[in-house]
């Protein structure tokens, strides 16, 4: 599978600081002002989930775990950690925002195309899989880190 590894100029580096932890829902704080919501809503954390999510994909598909994955399980953006974010505290809290439909709609795009890649690996169609990576997958996934920086603008 070093096929996709010199299509996408290889993989990046995993940065060095730990993976951040989504907010817990259960110990939501009763206060919805401002600088609560700001400590209760650590969007870098929502980013770097997906971004975690996105490289445990790519060690799938260059061959890198022994895990494999199901399309319909790929396909269902609520299993992910930012997606149960997303339907969970995320949602209580951003659900009033303008960008928060958006991304929640951009998010299940990006796990459609996910699904996508990962079907057309598990078929040997490397071909088609570059054209979905390079295409509808890194644009949903571009979106949703803009969307997630854009609720965040909204926050601040």
């Amino acid at each position: 599978m070093q096929f996709l590894r010199r299509v996408l100029g290889g993989h990046r580096a995993s940065s060095a600081a730990p993976p951040l932890a989504l907010y817990d829902s259960a110990a939501a704080p009763d206060s919805r002002r401002a600088d609560t919501l700001l400590a209760a809503l650590d969007i870098d954390a929502a980013i770097n989930a997906h971004e975690r999510w996105k490289d445990r994909l790519m060690d799938y598909l260059e061959g890198r775990t022994t895990v494999g994955l199901d399309p319909a399980q790929v396909r269902r953006a609520d299993q992910s950690a930012l997606g149960r974010w997303l339907h969970g505290v995320g949602g209580e809290l951003l659900g009033d925002q303008p960008a928060y439909p958006l991304l929640v709609a951009r998010y299940q795009y990006f796990h459609e195309q996910a699904a996508t890649l990962v079907e057309l690996a598990q078929q040997g169609e490397w071909d088609r899989a570059v054209q979905v990576l390079n295409g509808g997958y890194r644009y949903g996934s571009s979106q949703v880190v803009l969307l997630l920086k854009e609720l965040k603008r909204g926050l601040a």
